[in-house]
Parts: structure tokens; sequence; C-alpha cells
């Protein structure tokens, strides 16, 4: 397993914003097709823990965008 992550920084690393727009279309859709998938009776559960993962990733991934932009700015001085 701890080279199954070493390749995935590496994979990180080698890749641009462009790579990441398709990683997260990909993964977007694959979302979406296990979301159509899912029997009516269980849409709200899923419905709920989609929201509390994205809740949870969202906002250590934009507050460490936020802080990529304030060092850009403060460097930019």
């Amino acid at each position: 397993m701890k080279k199954l992550f070493e390749y995935a920084n590496q994979y990180v690393q080698e890749s641009d914003w462009k790579d990441m727009a398709l990683l997260k279309f990909c993964l977007c859709a694959m979302g979406v097709m296990i979301g159509v998938a899912i029997s009516p009776k269980h849409k709200k559960a899923a419905l709920g823990i989609a929201a509390g993962v994205f809740t949870v990733t969202y906002i250590p991934l934009m507050s460490k965008f936020l802080n990529i932009i304030v060092r850009g700015i403060k460097n930019e001085k």
C-alpha cells in the first residue's frame, strides 16, 4: 500500500491543473452513475453521506487554496 501512495504522489507531481480537472470530471461522472443506480429507498442516506464527505473534504481543500492565493498576493508586493 505504501508503494501505491508513492506512485500516487508521483502522478500528482507530474500532473498539471488540466490533468487534475480531468480526474475530477471522471470521478464526478462515476458519482453520477453510482447515484443513478441507487435504489430510491437508499437515495436519502446516500445524499447525506455524500454531503458529509463533500463538506469534510471541501473545507481543507479550499483552505489550502486560499492560503496559496494569500501567499501569492504577499509575494507580488
